[in-house]
């Protein structure tokens, strides 16, 4: 696998392009000159505007940078008296971004690997799109892969980019954020294992179901389709194009070099939401009192409603949630609330609304996530309150 911004020119191939669904003489590199007015620009090399700075972005890092660093400063090197609020501030950018960063770091690995892979590759794994066996496969692929939500959201958004179907890309997306290995041994341990199943299949008919529904709208065009698509010849063969692909592959340090530079170049427009959210659930955390869980969030449909929308003001990581989540059971005796907690953070989550917006450019489809998916947490939480 070369490089994906390799300016030497290749012969032509069936598919070497990182960027293209059409085999490109002149070059294999996802950095292809301009096309013409004529010709599809991918989502994989969008314009960029030189001199332009991504104010939100990197005001976002410096608040976290500066925060963390007071904490460190404040808890091991000597105390500096903090207000309580910035106290709470510098606890919520040290605690956030330890439980994230893993996420964010092996989020970028897999987005720099991912522009490698050819997209026939990619849509020959998750199955065809538009189909049933298609949303089960990209459902599966969510539940299984070990990232947090921010580490998830980069991959969704890569596969998008990569042709996979907007319902594929939805499912893949939904049944992920808290259905890592770890968090589920973390929920077992906390929950039980009766309980943390239950969780994990109505989190998958929910990814499916809603799943289903995004490509009926994409098909009926009712939201714009994924301009990306890809469909495989006849005569395709997966195993003797991954075979093809690992004989190809470079695996010298500088190609591995150029995959994270690749990697967090791909990965800029989400992490710049990430950050951002960091700063706002610093702000909420200080000056919005969090015991509040513990009294009003019970086995209600007011407290359902309740837990909702502290789902949806609260940017929480999937680290974060599951605590909370927990919590929500021992304390409020509230399952069907600790299961909409979890899932609508990844439903009504601003990080997640606004990067499905900038990626595939539609604010219909970004709405279309919460509008789609919370009536049924709410009816699956209501059953799980009332007869878990």
């Amino acid at each position: 696998m070369s490089s994906c911004c390799d300016p030497t020119p290749k012969k032509e191939k069936t598919s070497t392009s990182c960027c293209a669904s059409e085999p490109k003489p002149t070059t294999s590199s996802c950095c292809a000159p301009k096309p013409t007015d004529h010709q599809h620009q991918d989502a994989c090399c969008p314009p960029e505007k030189k001199g332009s700075i991504d104010w939100m972005m990197y005001s976002s890092i410096a608040f976290v940078s500066i925060t963390y660093a007071l904490y460190l400063i404040n808890n091991q090197v000597t105390e500096l008296n903090l207000p309580n609020w910035l106290n709470t501030m510098a606890d919520t950018s040290f605690e956030m971004f330890n439980a994230m960063w893993w996420g964010l770091l092996l989020g970028i690995v897999l987005v720099g690997w991912l522009n490698r892979i050819p997209r026939e590759v990619i849509i020959s794994v998750l199955g065809k799109g538009h189909t049933k066996q298609g949303i089960v496969r990209a459902t599966l692929a969510g539940v299984m892969l070990d990232l947090c939500n921010h580490g998830i959201l980069m991959v969704a958004m890569k596969l998008y980019e990569r042709g996979a179907s907007l319902g594929q890309v939805m499912a893949f997306l939904i049944a992920s954020p808290w259905n890592s290995f770890t968090l589920t041994l973390i929920l077992i341990g906390l929950v039980g294992l009766k309980l943390t199943l239950s969780f994990i299949v109505f989190s998958m008919v929910i990814a499916w179901v809603s799943g289903i529904i995004f490509d009926k709208l994409e098909m009926k065009g009712i939201v714009p389709t994924n301009p990306n698509k890809t469909d495989l010849p006849d005569d395709y063969h997966l195993k003797s194009d991954v075979k093809r692909l690992f004989k190809e592959a470079d695996h010298s340090a500088k190609a591995y070099i150029t995959m994270l530079k690749d990697g967090l170049v791909g990965s800029k427009m989400v992490m710049r939401w990430i950050f951002f959210g960091v700063v706002l659930v610093a702000f909420l955390r200080a000056f919005v009192p969090m015991d509040i869980f513990e009294t009003w969030f019970g086995a209600t449909s007011v407290g359902l409603l309740l837990t909702l929308l502290a789902a949806t003001i609260i940017e929480v990581c999937s680290e974060g949630s599951t605590p909370i989540a927990a919590d929500l059971v021992t304390r409020a005796n509230a399952p069907g609330n600790a299961f909409t907690f979890l899932m609508a953070g990844a439903s009504t989550d601003y990080t997640e609304i606004m990067a499905i917006k900038d990626t595939m450019k539609s604010w219909k489809i970004a709405l279309f996530l919460p509008l789609v998916t919370v009536p049924q947490i709410l009816f699956i939480g209501w059953l799980l309150n009332n007869f878990a």
